[in-house]
C-alpha cells in the first residue's frame, strides 16, 4: 500500500468546485439583485409614475422605470439562471465525487 497524501487522493474535479471563487454565489447574487430592480421599477411604473399604455410611459420618469425594468428583467433572469444552473452542476458533481472518493 502507497503512503501517498490525503491532498493527492482528491480527485482534481473535486477541488476544482471547493475553490471559493468559482464564481457562482456571485452570479446568484447579482442575477437576484437585477431581477428585484426591474421587478421594483416595473410595479413603480404601474403604480406610482403613471403606468404604460401601448405607446409607451406617460410620464418621463415612467420612461426612465420603462428602460430599466426592461433592461434589468431580462439580464438579471439570465444571470440568475446560470447561477441556478451552475449550483446545481457543482452540487451534482461534489455528491458523485464523494461517492466515488
Amino acid at each position: 500500500m502507497s503512503r501517498m497524501p490525503v491532498s493527492e487522493r482528491v480527485p482534481a474535479s473535486a477541488k476544482r468546485i471547493t475553490s471559493p471563487s468559482d464564481g457562482t454565489r456571485q452570479l446568484i447574487q447579482w442575477g437576484s439583485s437585477m431581477m428585484g430592480a426591474g421587478v421594483l421599477a416595473a410595479i413603480l411604473l404601474q403604480t406610482l409614475l403613471g403606468g404604460f399604455s401601448p405607446t409607451g410611459a406617460s410620464t418621463n420618469t415612467g420612461w426612465f422605470a420603462l428602460i430599466v425594468a426592461l433592461m434589468c428583467l431580462p439580464f438579471g433572469g439570465l444571470l440568475l439562471t446560470l447561477g441556478v444552473a451552475k449550483w446545481l452542476r457543482n452540487r451534482r458533481l461534489q455528491r458523485s465525487g464523494t461517492r466515488q472518493g
